[in-house]
């Protein structure tokens, strides 16, 4: 099973000058319960203030999103994010589309997510590291649910932590 390379509480706990520092100059993020709770359309200025934070890290970004309404369109466009949606995570088309979207190469990415078997997974298998983020909000869909469950034992003993200094 692939773990997560991080696991903190939340994207704000994740600077890009670190992810500078890593090599990273590629971000591919999750949208729901990663930067946005699941069913809601209204970003905190928090999070608005984070991914500005990496675009003034000249970060080349794309949200990576399992997610097909409009809403995940509109969020991207607030976001003045690339968008790659209904994404199938964790297959790696999708992964690959993004890559190409947002200019970036495997060597050179990081995925953001709060899911294992998604964003986690996903991203391991085309080698690329992964930061989990705990989900914004408790309540999700009958077979995400299912799926955290499993998580939680597979994560079981993980708990969240800050991210090295250097």
């Amino acid at each position: 099973m692939a773990f997560p390379k991080y696991y903190v509480d939340s994207v704000l706990d994740i600077d890009p000058a670190w992810l500078k520092k890593q090599s990273r100059t590629c971000v591919l993020i999750d949208l729901d319960n990663t930067l946005l709770p699941r069913d809601t359309s209204v970003f905190s200025p928090e999070v608005m203030d984070w991914v500005q934070s990496l675009y003034d890290a000249d970060l080349k970004v794309c949200l990576l999103s399992n997610n097909w309404h409009e809403r995940v369109h509109t969020a991207a466009a607030e976001l003045n994010m690339k968008l790659v949606s209904k994404a199938v995570k964790p297959l790696p088309p999708a992964f690959f589309l993004a890559l190409q979207r947002a200019g970036g190469r495997r060597r050179d990415t990081i995925m953001i997510g709060d899911q294992l078997f998604t964003d986690v997974l996903g991203s391991a298998i085309l080698g690329i590291p992964a930061i989990m983020v705990k989900p914004l909000a408790k309540h999700d869909l009958k077979h995400t649910l299912m799926l955290r469950n499993l998580e939680r034992v597979i994560m079981r003993d993980r708990k969240t932590a800050p991210l090295p200094l250097s």
